[in-house]
């Protein structure tokens, strides 16, 4: 697709999110801004990828906790095929946490889930337009060289669902309740803890709990 070389009165946003609200939330709100338009909405990261494929956009909104690929890789993917589309990283973690690492992939900008609306709408603005969005904070963080990348450990790797059945595997609960309370049957949640235990080189529950403890995760 030929990103960045002509632009149209109206913003297409491709927003990626696995919560719905999410979407239709911003729906409103830029609709009662005007110029800006989510035109499609994608719950994964593998459906991101192939709206960016198929469709154009100007602008990219994408969440970090995806159910399959964590958002971080999905925008390095995206800047490799599509390195003109402007990303801005719209997410419920703190700054702290993903910002530098987002910007470093190649992100125009870091804005958390609970900014102001008039800061979602700044950052909007400039991301579409292809120019970096700095929260006054992380710019001066950045200036200070105080801001850094977030730490690389085995749990960054589990995908949003996993990250949920690690936090209750750590807390004791049993496959049946876990599935219940996911929605989930009991194989697919043992099937999880498979992935869990490979992907953090464990072998046990009780090793995921002392993970958990370690880390400070859901306890």
């Amino acid at each position: 697709m030929n990103y960045g070389k002509e632009r149209v009165d109206m913003v297409r946003i491709l927003i990626v999110d696995d919560h719905a609200i999410v979407g239709g939330g911003l729906k409103l709100f830029l609709g009662s801004v005007g110029g800006f338009e989510i035109s499609g909405e994608a719950r994964t990261g593998a459906e991101a990828l192939g709206k960016i494929k198929d469709e154009h956009w100007d602008l990219l909104l994408l969440d970090i906790g995806l159910p399959d690929i964590n958002g971080i890789e999905v925008l390095k993917q995206v800047k490799r095929n599509c390195p003109e589309l402007p990303v801005l990283v719209f997410s419920m973690y703190a700054e702290d946490d993903y910002a530098l690492a987002a910007l470093e992939a190649g992100a125009v900008g870091y804005l958390p889930k609970d900014s102001a609306p008039e800061e979602i709408l700044v950052a909007i603005r400039r991301a579409s337009l292809g120019k970096r969005y700095l929260s006054p904070a992380l710019a001066e963080k950045l200036i200070n060289g105080t801001a850094v990348s977030a730490k690389k450990l085995p749990h960054d790797a589990l995908s949003a669902r996993e990250s949920d059945v690690m936090r209750m595997l750590s807390q004791g609960l049993p496959l049946t309740e876990i599935g219940e309370r996911l929605h989930l049957s009991p194989k697919t949640v043992s099937t999880y803890r498979a992935r869990i235990l490979e992907k953090l080189g464990l072998q046990h529950n009780a090793d995921i709990t002392r993970y958990a403890l370690k880390h400070k995760i859901g306890l």
